[in-house]
């Protein structure tokens, strides 16, 4: 199972602390860290992230208000050197707590709740396979197996299959809430992949079948986490 996760902080320790904690859990996939929350917001705005490391009591706006702010949040651990804001943070269903400074062992007990319960979420018999597209006054049944990239087209989105393409009236938005996270990522505003149909990259492009697709400035980072080694 991997878990695609990001680091929300305002305080360079504490940021450095987690990102060794997190690199040391095989499973944990860090696409990002970010010291400002309204920075990390839109990330989450525009990237599909199972977990949240979230501080609470930072400038701009609270981890508690970030939370409240998303439509569709990920899992949260609140990390806070302030206990009182605890019941609060569990109100919002955080699936842990950790008072700072915490130890790695604490760190590895919440972490695993977090991978249990996203196990159990996307046990076999509920993993998605399929996904259901309605173009061409036809509704497809499409498998994720089959889906190359996906590319804003206006009012629609071109969807480019092994062997054609569908033009669903849709946005990429909205199909990035129907397509898994682990499987498919946003690497441009226009562009959506399937992360296992890409052979490589360069520069500023990914090599998927003949077709080179663009990378864009914001996108780059999550670009780069996902191909370092062992994620």
């Amino acid at each position: 199972m991997n878990i695609n996760c990001i680091i929300v902080d305002d305080e360079p320790l504490a940021i450095r602390i987690l990102e060794k904690y997190v690199a040391d859990v095989p499973y944990l996939s860090l696409q990002g860290a970010f010291d400002s929350p309204i920075a990390a917001m839109r990330f989450l705005q525009q990237q599909q992230i199972d977990l949240v490391f979230l501080d609470i009591n930072m400038p701009e706006l609270s981890g508690i208000n970030l939370v409240k702010a998303l439509s569709q949040p990920p899992l949260v651990i609140f990390t806070t050197a302030f206990p009182d804001y605890a019941v609060e943070g569990f109100e919002l269903d955080a699936i842990d707590y950790l008072v700072k400074p915490f130890a790695k062992e604490r760190f590895l007990k919440a972490v695993q709740k977090a991978g249990l319960f996203l196990e159990k979420k996307t046990s076999p018999e509920q993993q998605l396979t399929h996904i259901t597209l309605k173009a061409d006054r036809k509704i497809y049944r499409i498998a994720l197996d089959e889906i190359l990239y996906c590319q804003a087209y206006g009012d629609y989105v071109k969807v480019i299959l092994a062997d054609k393409q569908l033009l669903p009236k849709t946005t990429l938005a909205k199909l990035m809430e129907q397509l898994p996270s682990t499987r498919f990522l946003r690497v441009h505003r226009s562009y959506l992949i399937a992360w296992d149909k890409v052979a490589y990259m360069e520069g500023n492009q990914l090599k998927i079948d003949d077709l080179l697709i663009p990378v864009g400035q914001q996108y780059r980072d999550a670009v780069l986490e996902r191909l370092k080694p062992n994620r």
